[in-house]
């Protein structure tokens, strides 16, 4: 799946990151714990999450994250998203929970790794 596959199939608006919408993603993790972000240690997948603060965009550059989706219609203030843009990060906002989010995605076939 692509990142635009995602944004496609959410519904969402692009916030930063369109000219890398191509990037392939493996899959998905939904928290706004950044802790419990960081026990997932999967590269290329999506953050889906409604905490809307530089953490989430330092959590995504530690862990080779390449596309963090706004939930619930959170839209993050142009401090994070500068960083997300210094750090080639997409940022993606939708006005679904992250639960049906998440369900959307792992009906379409992305996953979130072994458990």
């Amino acid at each position: 799946m692509t990142v635009k596959d995602a944004m496609d199939l959410l519904g969402a608006d692009v916030l930063v990151g369109e000219e890398h919408l191509d990037r392939e993603v493996r899959s998905a993790c939904g928290s706004d714990m950044m802790s419990d972000v960081l026990a997932f240690s999967k590269d290329h997948s999506i953050l889906l999450t409604g905490l809307c603060n530089p953490q989430v965009i330092r959590t995504a550059e530690m862990l080779d994250i390449v596309c963090i989706i706004f939930v619930r219609g959170k839209r993050p203030d142009d401090t994070v998203l500068q960083m997300a843009k210094e750090r080639d990060l997409v940022v993606l906002a939708t006005r679904h929970r992250m639960f049906s989010s998440c369900g959307m995605l792992y009906e379409a076939g992305l996953n979130g790794g072994a458990a």
